[in-house]
């Protein structure tokens, strides 16, 4: 699966959050400073090539919407993180949390989060 780049990431996260938009509706949710629609329009149209994303055509405007879930982007992206970062060990990426500012309860949620999933996997 190819990556989204930084440009193409917020656009992504729109029309994740949105479902589907026009163009004004996707530069409208983006964050200030807002890119110029052309802008956006060039980026949409790499989207569409790369395969992220596809539209329907009404008139002369496209409706976009995405064609990859956000959850399956994510759990590509982390493999890969846990490839490059961690020797593809999730024992490293957990250890890591221990060196972090979390707080106890923030842990405690991973925990319990965890032990849902033991007990879900030993059913």
């Amino acid at each position: 699966m190819n990556e989204l780049t930084k440009a193409e990431e917020p656009i992504m996260q729109v029309l994740w959050q949105m479902g589907k938009g026009y163009l004004k509706d996707i530069v409208d949710a983006l964050p200030e400073p807002k890119p110029a629609y052309p802008t956006v329009s060039t980026v949409l149209r790499v989207m569409v090539k790369k395969k992220f994303i596809a539209y329907n055509t009404y008139g002369k405007v496209h409706e976009y919407y995405p064609l990859i879930r956000k959850e399956d982007y994510f759990k590509t992206k982390l493999k890969g993180m846990l490839t490059r970062f961690f020797g593809n060990s999730w024992q490293g990426f957990a250890t890591f949390f221990s060196n972090t500012d979390m707080t106890v309860e923030e842990l405690e949620a991973i925990k319990a989060e965890i032990d849902k999933e033991i007990k879900k996997q030993n059913s």
